[in-house]
């Protein structure tokens, strides 16, 4: 059974598409069915992964206002068993149409969530801003997966996210939890990286992962050729942290990894986690799925 993921934070420039993309890109690698569904106007994540916004027929704004199907708005992406519902700036016209629309905060969960079982991972990219579209994220998610930038600005808003979250699974929502949260932009170099880490692993009560994500020109650059980060440059040290990432997921779900995987913490050195963490969720249940080793 998949699980749906919705990568949120209302603050902009924080690295969510960029997430989106990279550890999408990288749960395809290692064999999962994916597919991301971009809600975001400005389509970023649709043209990151290398699908023509321009050559679009049918997006999630036409899926939205049931002018198409899931299938025929479904793309494939550059990214062998990862697939898309594409977005482009029509999204932007979407929470207007929608007002007087009954239950208008369940439209993208009656159309995504039937496919739940046809992948491994549905992951949902958010605009920057808690409005119609992002609590249609949030119905239809089982999980908020909440990027943070390392800098100060960027906690001061996480208090609200959070609040927002736990409207959401009052009145929405029963089911939905946060995933976790992580770190991005990390500048090695500077103090106050460092500084924020340790801040909000102090002072925050959710999971945290080891896995953080850098400051990397080559993370910037893929964007501009339709590549994930491990197309355009596996050996990075950006490829290396969203395949960290990615591990750690998969691990918190229940799978096995073949072998010793090794994670970032905050000093950015490497943490070793052994493969014992993944004997919850589904080896519980007796299940064991198998995960495709990385090829370096």
């Amino acid at each position: 059974m998949g699980r749906i993921i919705a990568i949120a934070n209302q603050k902009g420039g924080v690295g969510k598409t960029t997430t989106a993309i990279n550890l999408s890109a990288c749960l395809a690698e290692k064999g999962m069915k994916v597919l991301v569904v971009d809600i975001d106007p400005q389509g970023n994540t649709t043209s990151g992964l290398g699908i023509d916004k321009d050559s679009l027929e049918y997006t999630v704004y036409q899926l939205l206002l049931d002018e198409c199907t899931v299938g025929q708005c479904m793309c494939e992406s550059v990214v062998k068993n990862l697939f898309v519902l594409p977005s482009d700036v029509d999204l932007a016209g979407a929470e207007i149409e929608l007002i007087g629309i009954e239950e208008k905060e369940y439209i993208l969960s009656k159309k995504v969530r039937p496919f739940k079982d046809s992948f491994d991972y549905i992951m949902i990219d958010c605009p920057p801003s808690l409005n119609t579209l992002t609590v249609n994220a949030m119905t239809t998610a089982d999980s908020i997966l909440v990027p943070i930038q390392c800098e100060y600005y960027a906690l001061e808003g996480l208090s609200q996210l959070i609040h927002t979250i736990n409207l959401v699974k009052q009145r929405l929502n029963a089911n939905l939890e946060i995933e976790g949260v992580v770190f991005t932009m990390y500048d090695a170099r500077t103090n106050l990286s460092l500084q924020v880490v340790e801040n909000v692993r102090r002072n925050l009560e959710q999971n945290i992962y080891n896995a953080i994500i850098p400051r990397n020109v080559r993370l910037a650059e893929a964007p501009s050729h339709g590549l994930p980060i491990s197309m355009y440059d596996p050996k990075s040290t950006g490829a290396d942290a969203y395949r960290d990432l990615a591990d750690e997921i998969l691990v918190q779900d229940g799978y096995e990894i073949p072998e010793t995987t090794f994670l970032a913490d905050q000093s950015g050195k490497k943490k070793e986690e052994k493969n014992s963490r993944g004997e919850r969720g589904k080896k519980e249940k007796g299940e064991k799925k198998k995960l495709f080793r990385r090829k370096n």
